[in-house]
């Protein structure tokens, strides 16, 4: 039975797909939607049955859709809009951070660190869930690149500001010096990290496909990037993005010591090679969605309740910013960014952490945790239904817009 569900669900995911391109319903919400089925509504798969796969599956989702993200980006576009995208990012995560923690406050009644926490945990965007939309929708090369590169940079600040006010409320202080320099480091050393690794691999391409079955040996160079690079600490999906990056635009970083080290010249990916990789993508990110409709709390009415507020606050505050931030550009193109802001992999896996610390400390350490993580996957869930909503009703008008503007390359996002 196992089987034949999984089976059906491929089949499925491209209905879906073929759907949304003719009526602009997003894929994401009816995958969403089997997961609520099977899971919450009939009760045949449930979260602790997923225990183990549904965290690995989550993170190989995001680790190739940046990775296939970076492919396809142009370098010179990335730079081109590279200060508007740290504006963006760093205003957006600011301003959510704040409004979550004014709610959870003066509303949900949390004391004011666990309340900075959930602001924190629910600050960035998921790019498992940013980037298929962004695809589907046929956005600009500018709205593609501010999207994807602020739910890699926002998902690294929610990890580390989260995660240091784990470490605040065990030691009792918070360093903002210390986050702050985390947060680079983390960043930077990342994005060295996976430049690298794209440089040494295009270089030995050309030999690389001699070999048999050679096709996967590039994901599975992937893996290795990914995971060098979190054992030092570092964010693996900040490498795989930069990966890509250096796969898709090799000419930026032909070196003349390869020469000397008798390496081949960099190479580009074959259109074979992409379309694997398409395709891999596409089948994790089916599976993903299933699963978080799957991880979705319908047994506490009071966290749906706040989650929903908070979620639509959200929206609220992120329309409000890019309306002030980003006067200059096209309003088609403010319309996409706004709504592009839905929790994903990391909100859902940082929300678990404060009950974690509670339970190895053997006291309560931090206030309302079990509170916290329910409101934060029901920010999860209702950030996707509102984003999905409005992708549906907006669709039709943005394809219209694009299909008669034609971008300013002058145009970026300034305040």
């Amino acid at each position: 039975m196992t089987y034949i569900f999984l089976g059906l669900l491929i089949f499925c995911a491209h209905l879906f797909n073929a759907w949304f391109s003719r009526r602009r319903i997003p894929d994401v919400l009816l995958l969403m939607v089997i997961g609520i089925v099977v899971g919450p509504v009939l009760g045949w798969i449930t979260p602790d049955k997923l225990a183990g796969t549904g965290p690995v599956l989550a993170s190989l989702t995001v680790l190739f859709i940046l990775f296939d993200s970076g492919i396809d980006m142009r370098l010179d576009t990335v730079r081109r809009y590279w200060s508007g995208v740290v504006q963006v990012t760093l205003y957006s995560f600011l301003a959510s951070m704040t409004t979550v923690t004014l709610l959870g406050y003066y509303v949900v009644h949390l004391e004011l660190q666990p309340s900075l926490m959930m602001g924190a945990m629910v600050a960035g965007t998921a790019a498992a869930i940013v980037i298929p939309l962004a695809r589907q929708m046929r956005v600009s090369d500018k709205t593609r690149v501010v999207l994807t590169l602020e739910s890699a940079i926002s998902g690294v600040l929610c990890i580390v500001v989260t995660l240091a006010f784990t470490e605040g409320f065990k030691m009792g202080d918070i360093s903002v010096g210390s986050m702050l320099g985390r947060v680079l480091a983390s960043i930077l050393l990342a994005l060295l990290l996976g430049t690298v690794g794209g440089i040494v691999w295009s270089s030995m391409m050309d030999r690389v496909r001699k070999l048999q079955n050679s096709m996967f040996l590039t994901p599975a160079f992937v893996f290795v990037i990914y995971g060098v690079t979190e054992v030092m600490g570092y964010s693996g999906a900040i490498a795989a993005l930069a990966f890509g990056l250096v796969l898709g635009n090799p000419d930026y970083f032909e070196m003349s010591f390869l020469r000397r080290l008798k390496m081949h010249r960099m190479t580009r990916l074959e259109a074979r090679e992409k379309s694997f990789f398409k395709e891999f993508v596409f089948i994790l990110k089916t599976y993903f969605f299933v699963y978080l409709g799957i991880c979705i709390p319908f047994n506490n009415i009071t966290a749906l309740t706040f989650g929903a507020l908070i979620a639509a606050s959200l929206f609220v505050v992120r329309f409000l910013l890019i309306a002030l931030v980003g006067r200059r550009n096209s309003k088609e193109d403010r319309l996409t960014v706004s709504m592009m802001i839905p929790k994903g992999l990391v909100s859902a896996v940082l929300a678990s952490i404060p009950e974690q610390v509670n339970v190895t400390a053997g006291e309560i350490l931090i206030p309302g945790a079990t509170m916290i993580k329910y409101i934060t996957y029901s920010v999860v869930f209702f950030s996707i239904i509102i984003c999905s909503l409005l992708v549906l009703c907006t669709s039709r008008y943005l394809v219209k817009a694009q299909e008669e503007v034609t971008w300013g390359e002058e145009e970026c996002y300034e305040g």
